[in-house]
């Protein structure tokens, strides 16, 4: 598949690689991933070099954890078959295209992003005045562009950095997408077509540059896909040239937002490892059962005879996720009228975690005890990556003179 004119179908995404996975990345992040895997190009990698951004000063978990992640993904349905796993660190290509674009990405962009200010503030307990924390929002910048990919999938909050990468990617393209004689090179590139669809895209080049038609400028964009012999270097020219302006080198990706689904922790907060609240994908039966059912609950029930409000108990949310709405309904009649107590209204959430859990502790056994197998997923993953970045980097090398020979 090529890496030139991305596939409308190529998704890159990360995870950084700061410990094993919970129940919060499961339903955040991987049963997103489990479905895209089969309806697009997936690209997953285990963002090591970024979990540095924050963990400089203490990289010991980062490296244990890379095998981990992969082994969580994978007892989580991401399947190596279906989407390429690879480590980021295993690709240079992200730390060179990150080079490249801090020589042109205006520092105030960097400082404007809603999360860098943000992080700090929550993160107070580290020192994160490093270029490295401040750049973050740039190498992911990399990590997308260095794949030309259409799609990234990320929550409401990541938004402004898949902006801040179609900003860099279209300033890369303003300052270095004009090649010498690129217009006459268009112009052949269009008699190529042939006489129909050469036509064609004129007019519909006419109507996108003249009276703002989107719909025209997608249909064009359409149409130069589909041209079956026409060599890469050709399409992304026409595409350059019925914008207006010059070479497409490095294309603007979209952003796929993230179905929203905030896994509430064991004490009603958010489940975080920080907040030590999670209950990890590979979590035992037993510690399963354990965790919940030392749960707060609501405090207005403080004996048995008590009645409560489903509402103000944290095991609430763990209904809403994994009940039945017959199952709510006994648990907001029995926990109101004092009808059922705390224990027997956890038990159907235990049940369902463990049910939820078993299949991921099952797929979990077969990868733990063959090392090797991961790494060569990995391995051949970061292959597949580095063919498909290179590609990119010989394109951005080429537009910016740094070929010497």
């Amino acid at each position: 598949m090529s890496a030139i004119l991305p596939p409308a179908t190529r998704v890159v995404s990360g995870m950084r690689s700061t410990g094993r996975l919970h129940l919060g990345h499961y339903h955040g992040v991987l049963k997103n991933w489990v479905r895209l895997q089969h309806e697009y190009d997936c690209l997953f990698f285990v963002a090591d070099w970024h979990a540095l951004t924050t963990h400089y000063e203490d990289p010991a978990i980062i490296a244990p954890s890379v095998r981990e992640m992969a082994v969580d993904w994978i007892a989580a349905g991401v399947d190596p078959r279906s989407a390429t796993l690879f480590v980021q660190s295993d690709v240079p290509q992200h730390a060179e295209l990150h080079l490249l674009l801090s020589m042109i990405t205006p520092l105030a962009w960097l400082e404007r992003v809603p999360t860098y200010k943000d992080q700090q503030a929550q993160l107070r307990e580290r020192d994160l005045a490093t270029y490295g924390f401040l750049g973050y929002p740039l190498l992911q910048t990399a990590d997308v562009l260095a794949y030309r990919a259409a799609l990234v999938p990320v929550g409401e909050d990541q938004v402004p950095h898949i902006e801040l990468a179609r900003e860099i990617a279209r300033r890369f393209n303003h300052l270095y997408g004009r090649e010498p004689g690129f217009v006459e090179r268009a112009e052949e590139a269009l008699r190529k077509m042939g006489r129909r669809p050469a036509r064609a895209y004129k007019e519909l080049r006419d109507a996108y540059l003249e009276q703002g038609d989107s719909q025209a400028l997608e249909t064009a964009r359409a149409l130069i896909e589909r041209q079956p012999n026409m060599v890469l270097g050709d399409k992304e020219r026409l595409l350059g040239y019925l914008e207006g302006h010059g070479r497409l080198i490095l294309s603007e990706p979209q952003t796929l937002l993230t179905p929203q689904s905030r896994m509430p922790g064991l004490d009603g907060q958010k489940m975080s490892k920080s907040y030590g609240n999670v209950i990890s994908l590979r979590e035992s039966p037993d510690e399963v059962t354990r965790k919940i059912r030392t749960m707060p609950t609501d405090p207005s029930r403080k004996r048995r005879t008590d009645p409560g409000e489903p509402t103000h108990c944290p095991v609430w949310p763990f209904h809403e996720i994994y009940s039945s709405e017959e199952t709510k309904a006994w648990v907001q009649e029995g926990c109101r009228t004092a009808g059922i107590g705390c224990l027997e209204c956890k038990q159907p959430v235990i049940d369902a975690v463990n049910a939820e859990l078993a299949p991921m502790r099952a797929r979990a056994q077969e990868w733990e005890s063959d090392a090797g197998l991961v790494r060569n997923i990995l391995t051949d993953g970061a292959r597949r990556a580095r063919e498909i970045a290179e590609e990119t980097l010989v394109d951005v090398r080429r537009a910016m003179n740094l070929r010497w020979e």
